[in-house]
């Protein structure tokens, strides 16, 4: 094909790529975005396979299906609360076709013709240090999502200072192969040094830091892609590799504020399940309970009250009872809104779009900067299942690890209503004082038969 019909494809692949990254910046324009995106890497791939024709077109068949087929099934099959070890093991798989793809390059001689031959070797060191880095870190991210992974290093400083030394055998690795290209072991003994890496950097993180960790594993695959663009000189995948790795990285410093860390404390820092009970010293003797019955009379009463959905409500799967409670609610009279917290679930707009998915008005729902103040004037708020994001002790302990994280205000609400199986820690293993505080009654129970008895209450009594 001529160069320049495949540049003018390029072009509009990657202005694709772009309007589909700027319809993901909001709700209603998410589904959007994606067929955008997808719509240019339809385009890319097809000029790419017309232009290079690297392979028979029986074969790109045979992957079109199998790969559709696949795709099918995850979108069938995985549930909305599953999503963020989705996405973990997309980010791997990225990040481990990219090495593949530099170390195949590297090994056929391809690198040797081109133009710029100490550019295209550097391009594939780096594919295969960040591409099997972030392969094998999702993994172990995937595991801990998943919760078949729950092992933590005990003795940190040591774990660190051997990634100290792993991180220098690669960057010696990655000197050797950029000196002798003709040498294939350097390459391969780099990718496996950085995947081990990838696991023994992502082992000691805990639940409570996963949300950076994906968009920080995103950000790399997107790098790898970029890097192995250069490797094969192809500018889409230069472009498209640089937006996922520049957005990957701007979600994950945003992520990091959210949690007021940084991003190296993430890395570096545990913030995880903790040893001792769930918190007798501060539960004791503080604990009411409250009933769906009592709860429901005093919802029917109140002028406003403030749903704040966390990762509990997305396990129970009771975002649909959520909705329904909430249009009962409004049919009596009451003003009903949503509060979210950035990092309410597992992974950024997790709660946005399990609450869309159920019909939940985007008007009706509100972030933190939209919520200054509105705890005060509001007559009940009922908490679905969070825990470290309605946590008072991120405002009161400095000893606290979530000391400084901007939390959702619920305490200062006249009326608190805590949803919850148990008075089990959330994801940094740390006890609420909002359970024990003299406006907060729990109710017990699992969130979408607790809601289910709430809205029969309320029909009752309405």
């Amino acid at each position: 094909m001529p160069e320049g019909v495949v540049n003018g494809a390029y072009l509009v692949a990657a202005t694709l790529f772009i309007l589909g990254l700027r319809g993901l910046a909001s709700i209603r324009g998410a589904r959007r975005g994606n067929v955008l995106s997808s719509l240019g890497m339809l385009v890319a791939i097809v000029v790419t396979l017309l232009d290079r024709k690297i392979i028979g077109f029986e074969l790109v068949a045979v992957g079109l299906g199998v790969g559709a087929a696949l795709g099918a099934i995850l979108a069938l099959r995985v549930h909305m609360t599953a999503m963020p070890q989705l996405v973990a093991a997309f980010n791997g798989f990225g990040g481990g076709a990219s090495a593949l793809v530099a170390g195949s390059a590297i090994a056929s001689g391809t690198v040797m013709t081109a133009a710029t031959e100490l550019q295209a070797v550097a391009a594939g060191a780096v594919s295969g240090l960040v591409g099997a880095l972030t392969f094998a870190g999702s993994a172990v991210a995937w595991g801990k999502l998943q919760e078949v992974l729950r092992w933590q290093p005990s003795n940190t400083s040591l774990h660190h200072g051997i990634n100290g030394v792993l991180a220098a055998g690669a960057l010696a690795l990655f000197a050797l192969v950029i000196v002798d290209v003709s040498l294939q072991w350097p390459f391969w003994a780099l990718v496996a040094a950085a995947a081990i890496l990838g696991v023994r950097l992502t082992l000691p993180i805990g639940g409570a830091d996963m949300p950076v960790v994906i968009a920080l594993l995103n950000s790399a695959s997107g790098l790898a892609a970029a890097a192995t663009g250069f490797v094969l000189s192809n500018n889409v995948l230069i472009i498209g590799g640089a937006l996922v790795g520049a957005s990957g990285f701007i979600l994950t410093t945003l992520m990091s504020r959210a949690m007021n860390r940084s991003v190296l404390s993430v890395l570096f820092g545990t913030l995880g399940p903790s040893e001792g009970g769930p918190g007798d010293e501060i539960y004791e003797g503080r604990i009411k309970r409250t009933s769906p019955e009592e709860t429901a009379l005093l919802l029917r009463d109140a002028r406003s009250v403030m749903i704040v959905p966390g990762y509990g409500m997305a396990v129970a799967q009771a975002q649909h009872a959520v909705r329904d409670l909430s249009a009962e609610l409004e049919r009596g009279g009451v003003d009903v809104k949503y509060a979210i917290h950035p990092v309410a679930g597992r992974m950024p707009g997790h709660m946005n779009v399990l609450l869309a998915e159920a019909d939940v008005p985007y008007e009706q729902l509100f972030d933190l900067e939209q919520l200054v103040g509105t705890f005060a004037q509001t007559d009940v708020a009922l908490v679905i299942g969070a825990n470290d994001v309605v946590n008072p002790l991120a405002r009161e302990d400095p000893t606290s690890p979530i000391y400084g994280m901007p939390i959702l205000d619920v305490d200062k609400a006249r009326t608190v209503v805590v949803v919850k199986r148990s008075l089990s820690p959330g994801f940094a293993g740390i006890p609420n004082s909002l359970f024990a505080a003299p406006n907060t009654a729990m109710l017990f129970g699992d969130g979408e038969d607790v809601l289910r008895e709430l809205i029969g209450e309320l029909k009752a009594t309405g």
